[in-house]
């Protein structure tokens, strides 16, 4: 078992809905293969079911089990959650899901490819190693004559061996007709042996063991020879007139073409223009003439569709004359008459549905009359049936005219058809498409066996292929007309058979083919699925099964014509096709050809790193790329016989397997024909003369040159030469490099292929110059085609013999200076840091290759292995090429890890966060791409978000990649804006400086690659780093909790400037440092931003609202609570009025222009006190006054100091006294958009229910505080959403306060049991629990909306439009407001849920949920309320009252903080209600929470956003990143 940093993982996302059956997914063994779910299916109880097996089964393809969960942090997560497989098996699995009661939701296969040995010692063979040459196996001879014959793969340096298939042929002789499925082919037997299995399987363990060769042979499924013995013996196996009557007609006209054709042959047609001898169109013309005017008249096809019209009518007329009613039950009563096709099909055999002909055709009345009208009616409609179907089969008639006489154009006029001649019996006029086992007799006898079923079970149809069809549709089943219209390209030596479904439609034909398959895989090493595309798909399935039981290794390769990749997948997934057979003839020139090398295998020269876990990405077949196929046409006629050498160079450069066909290095010029060769190959002889026909040696054709290409590609695949780059160097030249990603070792070849023959197509002189970027090592070939005087070609009577008069000159592994093809290199030169070798072709003629190795110079060769050295520390795939460097600069003395230990979560912001405008206070800002755009951070997170989609798709096309090769200046502003620091974080910086003076000086082309490497080496340790210095329950969670904890490090900073007021001198643990601007020590504490990029900065970066809503979430949950207690502290100085400012301004510029502030930093205080160890401690923690009193000028710190619970105490006294202030220096310097009456706050505790109340119609104190800005639609100074009165979640947080302190009294923690007020002039004295019981009982009645018609407590029941709801405040100046459905009911839920009625807050709650619940965000009001929009845009200014300058911010867009609220409510009443709603809850609690999650792994900003547009939309107007929003979410966690 591999070490788990080494081992592979691939992950699949699971999504519902999702059908992958057409998707393929390659594995190897030895992966992991993990199921997680994807957002659509998070909180759902997904069952994963497979049929791969437990260790020990057996594969059985129709058993599936299902797959345990792993829960990695311990906690059933669903977004860490995963089900895995270890991959030990090749061959093709399928997966499927589903949930509650959908037993498949999605699905699909992988395909696993086996692990090929040779040799006696069992080496591994690469699939990409594979070198393959077909052979005939009727042209080898005898079995002991094979070795001799054989061996000239071995000598070509081939690794396997492709025989057709081994068994008696049939009649024909073809390759793959054969007679006898289960018996070693005879012919292979000397006279007086009988060799058999046996004797073939001890070659094929000879040919691994002793010459490292595989053998694979073909399989063919879809058709036996039409003489073999036991298709006699079992017509059934077949499609006949007996079990497929769908075909007689075909067989009518079939039959019928064959006497046409006897009477062709003996000149019976040549009065009407039709010779035996065709060689014209008017031939052509005579022959449709002669088919519409004799043929088609005398067989009358359409009777085969047709009604007999007076039987049927007569029958119809009993009928009616017996009263008979139409059966409703079968008719439905529906009109409209129904034919029944025969399905014995019999000439007129079809039948009308006569309860369709009693409920179309109705008599008015029981008369003889009215029963004649109606049979009147019914004939006319049956004649127009009949007349329709006439029309139908002539159309099935003009199209087989259509064939037959393309099919005679192509056998007998085309140049590069087989030119038949003459019509005869042996050579009809087409090829005849069923077998008639009979001697001659007339057609009309013919037609009289119809009727015999004896007879006509031996009428088999032949196979052949269709044009253009669907593979997936068996073409001889019903419902198709292929042999009817003439449409098959048929073999007449081969029947097709008939499977069926299963074995049991057709046992002998499945046991046989079974058998088959057995012999095979028990014997060779793999199979060629010869016709794959027609292949049922089920057949193949079963078969393949069948062999893997046998050889588990098995290598299966196909040849698919589909004309699709996608149904090219469907055969390779469900068969676990291993390779897909490719051909470099398919090229029409050069340029496509080497498209074709970068299209099946490898990854871009300078690809970045992948992580050993990562997604599973579809992929496209494993490809075997032939120079040519042993079925197609030979290169030399369509090419040139120059051409071999260089297209085979071509080809085997590419990263897949290779290969080619017997007969293609000895370049023999014609097709080697499946059907009719019979010569023999010649045997081996290093010796042999080139002149020789029996014998081959090393100067026969391109041998000697296929045998460098062939070893070549072998080692390129075994060292790990997986990049490849194709250069077009001109139109005939073509350069491919393999590069080797852990050494950098390159080899290149260069072919000048020759499509056209040099003798007759003018070929420049001039070859254009290359520039090497490295130094050439060794030149590994230099090989011409050239001609020779040894005689010209002549086709040998015995022998499959070759082209003598040309040969190649090569060269191999020799240096550069000793080559002929090119003149003297240039000196090597340095460009920049590119070291360059300029080479120059001599003698570089048409059929030339040139192949040389190709390494870094020295320095950079040195450089780069220094480098993987050190990233070898963060993973063992860089060992491999790396070396240790004698004396490391001091920076890389120490592991990163143990230089990022020392960090702080401030440093750690500078390190991977900092939007621009944080960047710029430190007079930087975020790094500019030229002609793309701005990273998101200044820190490593910009960088890393931008790679990670780059380095999925290898984009090495990228702006950012281009950055890179051009210049230094994105990697010296990473480096550079961390040495200025101080501390550890200049330590980080100086590392990154060492690492990347070795990045600077290696070839521009691998700088993307290993920059993405260091930055991510980096990237990774930080976050180590981070978590470690966060709680247990950060450490201990899954990737959503780490990417949300990470919104703590985003938001939460030091800046040049402080952003808080100084805390008390006397409190421990207060970060100091000397101020970049004074020079003077002073206080820096961790300020939290509200949002970036809008909120990060400045003035505006601190708002006390947000501060204490995030606090909870960012600080306290992920353990930072010394920076969390400062904060409090420090908003603490600032209380002035009783109330926390809104937007903070260092203090000194603070706005007291919000109501609900205050209420959060108590909420918060609490959290404190409840989440910390000791946490009580903070209530007398020392607190310097800024604002002593309302009017006092700021003090100096610590020259009022007061303990916390005082400032509290302060705070309440105030609101149950009664708050009332005007806003100082009010008017347009505060705030330009806001009226007068707008700067007067006021707040007070209301004494009849409790309730904290305030604002009025011209401000807005609360979250929802959007004010009009629009001239033009004259809603400046007004607040879209005032909430004056009292807003819910105020009441709701007052109550969690006061419920608070009555606690802490009771304990003694807090000195205050209430507070004296002065009431109607008299002091009174408020107990905090008398205040608490007040709230409690006044909350329902004021808040709940029952929507029932006497409610008591209703003050506006014409108001009421949604009922089951809680108000949104309580006493609006417009009273309609407080009937608004917002969902801030839901806040007061979370800290005070004793106030809610569980079976209210429950019915609120789905409401909420019906109306309000976004994607991401919850609504801010009603869809249903009249001035709800959607839509926010702030830069929009028209004359909508309600929507211009934005004013709709909170009247309809979604907002994700209260999300949070909201799924926290949803879980405490859940729980009050029961186990199944509560884990209903759960269930919808994640899966609205894996929106979340993808959005932040997909987010370039790590973070959620302040808002959408309605239903989830994007809206450019919102923070990319809210601290609010990450705070909320990651509460829900943490409650869950």
């Amino acid at each position: 078992m591999l070490p788990q940093h080494l081992k592979q993982i691939r992950v699949l996302l699971l999504n519902d809905q999702e059908n992958l059956d057409r998707t393929l997914f390659r594995l190897q063994q030895d992966f992991e293969l993990q199921f997680r779910l994807g957002p659509s299916l998070q909180g759902r109880r997904v069952i994963v079911h497979t049929n791969y097996p437990l260790d020990g089964q057996q594969f059985d393809r129709n058993r599936f089990r299902v797959l345990a969960w792993s829960y990695p942090t311990g906690r059933e997560d669903d977004s860490d959650k995963f089900c895995s497989l270890e991959i030990k098996m090749a061959g093709s699995y399928q997966y499927y899901f589903g949930y509650a009661g959908i037993e498949r939701s999605g699905g699909g296969y992988m395909v696993v490819d086996p692990v090929l040995c040779v040799g006696a010692d069992d080496q591994v063979l690469p699939l990409d190693g594979i070198t393959i040459q077909t052979y005939l196996s009727k042209c080898l001879g005898h079995l002991d004559d094979w070795p001799d014959r054989l061996r000239v793969a071995k000598e070509s340096g081939y690794n396997m061996v492709h025989f057709t298939p081994l068994q008696t042929l049939g009649e024909s002789r073809s390759c793959y007709s054969l007679a006898d499925q289960l018996t070693f082919s005879p012919e292979f037997s000397p006279e007086g042996h009988s060799y058999d299995w046996e004797d073939v399987g001890a070659l094929v363990e000879k040919l691994k063991a002793e010459w490292n060769m595989l053998c694979i042979t073909d399989v063919v499924y879809n058709h036996t020879a039409a003489n073999s013995v036991w298709i006699e013996e079992h017509p059934e196996c077949g499609y006949n007139m007996v079990n497929s009557p769908h075909l007689r007609p075909a067989w009518v006209l079939d039959r019928a073409i064959w006497h046409l054709t006897t009477r062709v042959a003996e000149g019976r047609y040549e009065p009407q223009g039709l010779p035996a001898d065709i060689t014209n169109e008017s031939h052509l013309n005579a022959i449709r003439n002669v088919l519409w005017a004799n043929v088609y008249p005398e067989i009358k096809l359409w009777e085969f569709y047709q009604v007999k019209v007076d039987s049927a009518v007569e029958q119809f007329r009993i009928l009616l004359q017996n009263g008979t009613k139409p059966d409703h039950s079968k008719t439905g009563g529906n009109k409209g008459l129904k034919i029944i096709q025969d399905p014995h099909y019999h000439r007129y055999g079809n039948t009308v549905d006569m309860d369709s002909a009693l409920e179309t055709f109705v008599p008015h009345s029981s008369s003889p009359q009215a029963i004649e009208e109606c049979c009147a009616w019914l004939k006319q409609k049956l004649n127009e049936l009949n007349q329709e179907q006439h029309h139908v089969v002539h159309q099935h008639q003009e199209q087989a005219a259509n064939c037959i006489v393309g099919n005679v154009v192509y056998e007998r006029l085309a140049e590069h058809g087989p030119k038949l001649g003459p019509v005869t019996r042996k050579h009809p006029l087409v090829t005849r498409y069923f077998t008639f086992p009979y001697q001659d007799m007339t057609l009309e006898q013919e037609m009289q066996l119809l009727d015999q079923p004896d007879k006509t079970c031996h009428f088999l149809a032949h196979n052949g292929w269709v044009m253009s069809d669907d593979p997936l549709r068996n073409f001889a089943e019903p419902g198709s007309n292929v042999y009817l219209r003439r449409e098959l390209i048929c073999w007449g030596d081969s029947v097709k058979l008939r499977y069926g479904s299963g074995p049991e439609d057709c046992p002998y034909l499945w046991a046989h083919m079974q058998k088959y398959t057995e012999i095979t895989a028990k014997y060779f090493h793999g199979v060629r699925l010869d016709n794959c595309h027609s292949t049922p798909l089920h057949v193949a399935e079963f078969m393949l099964d069948v062999a893997r039981r046998v050889c588990p290794k098995l290598y299966v390769v196909a040849e698919l014509f589909t004309g699709s990749e996608e149904l090219d997948n469907i055969f390779v997934t469900k068969l676990g096709i291993t390779s897909l057979i490719r051909e470099a003839m398919s090229a029409g020139d050069s340029h496509e050809e080497g498209r074709l090398v970068y299209r099946y295998g490898g990854e871009p020269v300078g690809a970045f790193v992948q992580p050993s876990l990562r997604p599973l990405k579809p992929s496209i077949a494993h490809a075997m790329f032939l120079d040519v196929t042993h079925d197609n046409e030979c290169p030399i006629q369509l090419r040139s016989a120059l051409d071999s050498l260089p297209s085979s160079a071509i080809v085997s450069m590419a990263c897949c397997a290779t290969g080619s066909t017997r007969g293609y290095d000895e370049l023999v010029p014609h097709q080697i024909s499946v059907v009719k060769e019979e010569r023999f190959y010649p045997k081996w002889n290093p010796s042999a003369a080139p002149t020789s026909t029996g014998e081959v040696g090393l100067q026969t054709g391109i041998i000697p040159g296929k045998l460098a290409l062939n070893r070549l590609h072998q080692e390129l695949a075994a060292q790990g030469f997986i990049q490849v780059f194709v250069d077009q160097v001109d139109a005939d030249i073509v350069a491919i490099t393999r590069h080797c990603p852990s050494t950098h070792q390159s080899v290149v070849t260069v072919s000048r292929t020759a499509f056209s023959n040099p003798k007759t197509h003018q070929y420049d002189a001039e070859v254009p110059p290359m520039l090497i970027p490295g130094k050439v090592e060794e030149v590994v070939l230099e090989a011409r085609t050239v001609e020779r005087h040894a005689g010209s070609y002549k086709k040998d009577d015995n022998y499959i013999n070759g082209m003598p008069e040309y040969t190649v000159e090569i060269k191999e592994h020799i240096p550069l200076a000793e080559s002929a093809v090119v003149s003297q290199p240039g000196v090597a030169s340095k460009d920049g840091s590119e070291f360059v070798q300029k080479i120059t072709f001599q003698k570089f003629t048409p059929g030339s290759v040139f192949a040389f190795r190709l390494s870094l110079d020295p320095k950079a060769q040195k450089l780069v292995g220094v480098l993987r050295y050190y990233l070898s520390q963060f993973s063992p795939k860089y060992k491999r090429g790396s070396v240790v460097e004698e004396n490391p600069p001091e920076a890389l003395q120490k592991p990163l890890s143990q230089l990022m230990s020392k960090l702080t979560l401030v440093d750690l912001n500078i390190l991977l966060f900092r939007c621009n405008s944080e960047e710029q206070e430190d007079s930087g800002g975020c790094y500019n791409i030229p002609g793309w755009e701005m990273l998101k951070y200044a820190g490593l997170q910009g960088l890393i978000s931008v790679l990670s989609d780059i380095r999925t798709n290898n984009d090495l096309g990228h702006p950012v990649c281009d950055n890179l090769r051009q210049g230094d200046w994105l990697i010296d502003y990473v480096s550079n804006r961390l040495i200025h620091k101080e501390g550890p974080l200049a330590q980080v910086g100086q590392w990154l400086v060492s690492m990347f003076n070795y990045l600077k000086n290696i070839p521009r082309y691998l700088i993307p690659c290993y920059f993405d490497a260091i930055l991510v080496s980096t990237y990774t340790t930080a976050l180590d780093a981070t978590y470690k210095l966060m709680s247990s329950f950060i450490q201990n969670g899954s990737s959503f909790v780490h990417h949300l904890a990470m919104g703590s490090v985003q938001m939460c900073g030091v800046g040049r400037f402080p952003a808080l007021p100084p805390i008390s001198a006397q409190i421990d643990d207060v970060p100091y440092r000397i101020s970049p601007i004074t020079g003077q020590k002073e206080q820096c504490c961790v300020s939290l931003a509200a949002g970036l990029p809008h909120f990060s900065e400045g003035i505006f970066r601190c708002w006390g609202r947000d501060t204490f809503i995030a606090l909870r979430g960012l600080m306290l949950i992920t353990g930072r609570h010394i920076e969390a207690r400062n904060i409090i502290l420090a908003f603490a100085g600032t209380l002035r009025h009783g109330l926390i400012p809104n937007l903070l301004g260092e203090g000194r510029c603070a706005r007291y222009n919000c109501r609900d502030a205050v209420w959060w930093w108590l909420q918060c205080i609490q959290d404190y006190v409840t989440h910390v160890h000791h946490g009580h401690e903070i209530l007398r923690c020392h607190v310097t006054r800024m604002y002593p009193t309302d009017d006092s000028k700021p003090c100096k710190p610590g020259e009022v100091e007061q303990p916390l619970y005082d400032v509290i105490q302060e705070a309440l006294q105030r609101h149950l006294e009664g708050i009332s202030f005007r806003e100082r220096d009010a008017g347009p310097k505060i705030d330009m958009h806001m009226r007068d009456e707008g700067f007067a706050v006021v707040t007070k505790v209301d004494p009849a229910t409790g309730f904290v109340t305030g604002g009025n119609r011209f401000n807005c104190g609360t979250w929802m505080d959007k004010m009009g800005e629009s001239e033009r639609a004259r809603n400046k100074g007004m607040p879209a959403t005032p909430r004056d009165g009292a807003a819910v979640e105020i009441v709701g947080l007052c109550k969690s306060a006061v419920r608070w302190v009555v606690d802490l009294h009771a304990k003694g923690l807090f000195p205050y049991e209430g507070v004296k007020v002065h009431r109607d002039g008299e002091e009174v004295f408020i107990s905090y629990s008398q205040w608490n019981q007040q709230l409690q009982q006044s909350f329902e009645p004021g808040f709940w909306v029952s929507g029932l018609p006497k409610d008591p407590h209703e003050k506006h029941p014409d108001l009421v439009h949604k009922k089951d709801i809680y108000k949104d405040s309580c006493g609006a100046s417009s009273p309609w407001c407080d009937y608004q459905l917002r969902p801030n009911f839901t806040i007061a839920m979370v800290v005070a849920p004793e106030l809610f009625t569980v079976d209210r807050a429950w019915k609120a709650l789905e409401v909420a949920e019906k109306k309000l619940l976004g994607p991401l965000g919850m609504k801010t009001l009603d869809p249903d309320d009249m001035v709800y929009c959607g839509i926010y845009d702030n830069a929009l200014d028209n004359d909508n009252y309600n929507l211009a300058k934005g004013f709709n911010y909170h009247q309809g867009p979604e907002w994700l903080w209260p999300v949070g609220y909201f799924l926290r409510a949803k879980l405490y009443f859940a729980k009050k209600l029961g186990e199944e709603t509560y884990a209903k809850t759960v269930t919808l609690v994640k899966n609205v929470l894996s929106q979340h999650y993808t959005h932040l792994e997909r987010s370039p900003w790590k973070g959620l956003p302040e808002l959408t547009n309605e239903n989830g939309q994007y809206c450019s107007f919102s923070c990319e990143t809210q601290a609010w929003s990450l705070a909320t979410v990651l509460e829900v966690l943490y409650d869950l």
